[in-house]
């Protein structure tokens, strides 16, 4: 009898495996893996497939590859081009009120890590590997290793789990970062993942990030080449405003750090001229700048030559970040057609926003110009996917979590602002109820000696309408507000002009003609604003605690 019944358990216990083993097998096949690939300032400007003037130079042969073998979105945008709020955005699926993450100093607390958190749920075993810079542990991931702050592009070390608390476990490596990053996702892949259950990996490069320091290898690439220049790096038209200009165009010498000299605070000669100690890292400090030096900036002869010199070395150090980047997700490709995941895999790539590649003669990110605001983004999934499809439908980076949610086979949570835009993906059209704006919003108001003015605004397809406020978050003419005052080359104290901004971006893609005040235009800017204001309210984005900046924008609104 106890024989009969050891029988009977045992018979069972290997049905009971079997069972699990079939259902552990039938879960990997039924759920697509999820590789989600961000690079660090990696603008649209710097791929073949976005047609820009640096297409020609066929800067991203691997990952123009991929788009074209999935869908390619012409108009993603981010909600504020910063690092840290993107990122949390990403994470969130939230605004930045939302998620209480404003600027570079915001963090993003385990609790509020959403994305890996819902995506545990469903069943994925979750990664993170690269750039964090949310400041917190990333806990809420099954796996992470990650950069310590922004990390550094030669011999990074990388923070990881271990017995010590967070963040005291530290790896060292030797080489570039974009090898040592994908050498841990390889490692991952190859070693620590569980190959019965389906993952979710986020793989984030630091580069094409400043200062630009690419692996030896890259550098004699593009060196013989005369790089396609923006025409608005010397001649700016009549973009901008008395916000942007200031009276007299006076404010152009210090807001918006330049390729030029223009911009006697920070300019791109300071950043990438490592030898020259008369002029490297030599910033200025706003409250050092004479009055004398307040007057309208002329681009001579002999200036167009140095600028051009400078953009000339600035811009191959970028895209010989850019090739690295692309040359090792050739590696990540290669092992996932080796070990047959490629298929199964849904592999999505963006950048963590824009980047300003001397348009306007403005370098670094932060505006709500379209090289800025603009991210890259393209998803590959035979399975579901259309190759080469395209589409213009507006999407910004809230929107990635619930995406990637429904991808997985889960729903979208009530808590996120962001749409699914799984549909768009799967049929390649843009549903009649699709979002028709997006909203942006930079907070970090004159910082670092960028000196980007606060701003936020609305985007269309068609239309483009800032507003530019002028002020830090925190009321810094209240002697008793606190905010930190050590933050790097800050000039929060300083108030700029408030102005809007208009763009008719079907006439004027590249935003040389500020056409607010246009009669032309009247009824579609009070539309903008209409739209603007219902925007704020929805998202919860309006100036409430933040009365200070409301009266300028009760000021001005009607300018």
């Amino acid at each position: 009898m106890t024989s009969y019944k050891n029988g009977t358990l045992y018979c069972l216990l290997v049905l009971l495996a079997f069972s699990s083993c079939k259902e552990e097998q039938e879960n990997v096949e039924d759920k697509p893996n999820i590789i989600y690939i961000m690079s660090d300032d990696h603008t649209t400007q710097g791929f073949g497939i976005y047609g820009s003037r640096l297409a020609d130079l066929n800067p991203t042969p691997v990952l123009d590859q991929i788009a074209k073998e999935g869908m390619i979105f012409e108009n993603c945008f981010v909600h504020n081009a910063i690092c840290t709020p993107s990122r949390a955005a990403i994470m969130t699926g939230q605004n930045s009120q939302a998620n209480g993450v404003l600027d570079l100093e915001g963090i993003l607390p385990v609790e509020k890590q959403y994305l890996p958190q819902e995506l545990k749920k469903l069943g994925y075993q979750t990664a993170i590997i690269g750039k964090w810079h949310l400041h917190e542990e990333p806990a809420s991931f099954d796996y992470y290793h990650v950069l310590p702050g922004q990390g550094k592009y030669f011999n990074p070390e990388f923070r990881v789990q271990g017995e010590k608390p967070w963040p005291n476990n530290m790896v060292k490596t030797t080489g570039h970062s974009s090898d040592m990053i994908m050498d841990a996702t390889l490692d991952y892949l190859k070693n620590k993942r569980n190959p019965n259950k389906p993952f979710f990996l986020m793989h984030h490069f630091k580069a094409p990030h400043d200062d630009f320091e690419n692996a030896p290898r890259y550098e004699d690439y593009l060196e013989d080449t005369f790089i396609p220049e923006p025409e608005s790096l010397y001649d700016n038209g009549n973009n901008g405003s008395i916000a942007t200009r200031g009276k007299n165009d006076s404010l152009t010498r210090i807001i918006g750090s330049s390729v030029s000299h223009r911009n006697v605070i920070r300019n791109q000669a300071m950043n990438i001229y490592t030898k020259d100690t008369t002029i490297y890292r030599k910033y200025r400090e706003a409250k050092d700048i004479r009055p004398e030096e307040y007057v309208k900036w002329k681009m001579s002869s002999e200036e167009k030559d140095y600028t051009s010199k400078v953009y000339q070395d600035y811009i191959k150090k970028y895209l010989r970040c850019v090739k690295g980047v692309d040359d090792n997700v050739k590696r990540l490709l290669d092992y996932l057609e080796a070990e047959d995941l490629l298929e199964n895999t849904i592999i999505v790539y963006t950048g963590d926003q824009g980047f300003m590649l001397g348009e306007h003669d403005y370098i670094d990110k932060r505006w709500m110009y379209d090289e800025s605001m603009r991210m890259p983004f393209f998803v590959r999934y035979p399975k579901k996917i259309k190759a080469g499809s395209r589409t213009d439908a507006i999407i910004n980076n809230t929107d990635f979590a619930p995406t990637l949610i429904e991808l997985a086979g889960g729903s979208t949570p009530d808590y996120m602002q962001g749409n699914s835009f799984k549909s768009i993906l799967e049929t390649g059209e843009e549903p009649a109820d699709w979002q028709k704006e997006t909203y942006y919003r930079y907070w970090m108001h004159m910082a670092h000696k960028h000196q980007n003015p606060a701003h936020f605004g609305i985007r269309t397809k068609d239309y483009k309408l800032i507003f530019f406020y002028g002020r830090y978050y925190v009321d810094t003419d209240n002697p008793n507000s606190e905010w930190n005052k050590k933050s790097w080359g800050n000039d929060f104290a300083t108030h700029t002009p408030a102005a809007w901004e208009f763009y008719d971006l079907k006439k004027d893609p590249k935003e040389m003609n500020n056409a607010y005040g246009d009669v032309a235009y009247e009824e579609v800017i009070s539309d903008l604003k209409k739209r603007l204001i219902k925007l704020r309210d929805d998202l919860n984005e309006t100036d409430a605690k933040y009365p200070h900046i409301q009266k300028v924008i009760d000021a001005h609104w009607q300018d």
